[in-house]
């Protein structure tokens, strides 16, 4: 691994993005051309310390993930992306698809215009990719796993604690739409291995997943009401939008609610408090995906 041209290359980069091309504000006293490191260190879920110690030269080599969350937050194309991993001595990662997969360039600018409202990016398997501040308020991170728990659909019908996000009640139809928009995958990708793998181990797992498979529905999710149980503020009711991809490997998600809702009013407190009121129930909540 070449520290020295990483730390340049990753500082050029740092150099050229203005605080606005990522949802920041400019201020009167900035002393930087682009982004300050802190701020680089933020928008990649980074500690300051360790992204002054890469740009510095030294550290530890970083892993996929974190070069995948810096490529994101430095708004690299799929040249410069292939450029990093190649000064820090890592293989590329899949170009669409799981945790480490580069943010198609369209999604990610539209993210980074919906700041007042909870939106992510994620896979064709339900892998989140990147978070606005209010997805992360919202539905909490996801949790740091590889293999086929780093999908939603898969920990839905693996780990219980993740189906805390919603209501039990709502469980049933979140079941089959999980299923039937998997079953559209698979569809879509033709056999590929991935999502055979996943199949196969949902089957072993899980009887519900088995019985919701073999009824063959078939239906990708692009709208759907949803009901979100947050920490602090209780049950939310939002409508989910979903926003494909070209090749319809990577979606954006967004929430909203009808203008003068009990939902819209609370999306605005939530605007509000952030993730400062999540309390232990919100370690339970990172667990899952919204």
């Amino acid at each position: 691994m070449n520290h020295s041209e990483l730390a340049a290359y990753l500082k050029s980069r740092r150099d050229r993005i203005r605080p606005a091309d990522v949802g920041l504000p400019t201020g009167p006293r900035r002393r930087v051309p682009g982004l300050r490191r802190e701020e680089v260190a933020q928008l990649a879920g980074l500690s300051a310390d360790y992204y002054t110690e890469l740009e510095r030269g030294r550290g530890a080599q970083p892993s996929a993930q974190v070069l995948a969350a810096l490529a994101r937050a430095l708004r690299l194309n799929g040249d410069e992306r292939d450029h990093l991993f190649h000064l820090a001595d890592r293989p590329l990662p899949p170009a669409t698809h799981g945790p480490a997969a580069h943010v198609q360039p369209a999604l990610l600018g539209l993210l980074d215009q919906l700041t007042t409202t909870p939106a992510q990016v994620i896979t064709d398997l339900h892998e989140t990719l990147v978070q606005n501040p209010l997805a992360v308020a919202l539905v909490g991170p996801p949790p740091v796993v590889h293999g086929p728990a780093a999908s939603f659909v898969y920990r839905w019908f693996t780990d219980p604690g993740s189906r805390q996000v919603y209501p039990a009640e709502d469980h049933p139809h979140h079941s089959r739409v999980f299923v039937a928009d998997l079953q559209a995958v698979a569809a879509r990708r033709g056999g590929d291995p991935e999502v055979t793998r996943m199949v196969a181990a949902l089957r072993r797992r899980s009887q519900e997943f088995v019985a919701l498979w073999d009824t063959h529905d078939v239906a990708l999710r692009r709208t759907d009401h949803k009901r979100i149980v947050h920490p602090a503020l209780g049950v939310i009711e939002l409508d989910c939008h979903s926003l494909f991809s070209e090749d319809g490997r990577q979606r954006l998600l967004w929430f909203s609610a009808p203008p003068g809702t009990e939902g819209a009013a609370r999306l605005e407190l939530l605007s509000v408090i952030g993730t400062q009121d999540m309390t232990s129930g919100a370690d339970e909540l990172g667990q899952r995906r919204g």
